[in-house]
């Protein structure tokens, strides 16, 4: 008897551990952030069904120091398309509800107009892999025709 209820509870235990957590607009998520950046925080400003994609999550992301081409410094990302497994794999601890970050319609416009035409997709990598790139594709100059 004793037996079983240690396998019923590590069962129970696994179970919770790869329960995958909801997400929804509007939630603020401490994620696994790059070095130097653990104050950072993400959004969940959109949420959409796609029939090719599936879910897509649209998120701004703060408290960042992606270093320009200018010398200047940026401290916010705020649209970023993502896939659930990106979410999945950088949340960490859900921080609590906000109202959706405002500043992430122009860049949810751009990147609509540019899928509907068949030029852009949503990110797989992690959230600090994505800010990684950015911050080496914004460091790069400007090519002149």
């Amino acid at each position: 008897m004793r037996s079983l209820l240690k396998v019923l509870i590590c069962c129970i235990s696994f179970s919770t551990l790869s329960a995958t957590p909801e997400f929804s607009v509007g939630q603020v998520w401490a994620y696994k952030t790059r070095s130097g950046e653990e104050q950072s925080t993400l959004v969940i400003d959109k949420v959409e069904e796609d029939p090719k994609l599936g879910r897509i999550y649209h998120i701004s992301v703060s408290n960042i120091q992606i270093r320009l081409d200018t010398g200047t410094v940026a401290n916010e990302l705020p649209h970023l398309p993502v896939s659930p497994e990106t979410l999945k794999s950088s949340c960490t601890t859900l921080l609590g509800k906000t109202v959706p970050n405002a500043k992430y319609l122009p860049g949810y416009r751009l990147w609509k107009e540019a899928y509907d035409a068949g030029h852009a997709g949503v990110y797989t990598i992690s959230v600090a892999e994505i800010v990684t790139v950015t911050e080496k594709t914004l460091q790069k100059p400007l090519a002149h025709p």
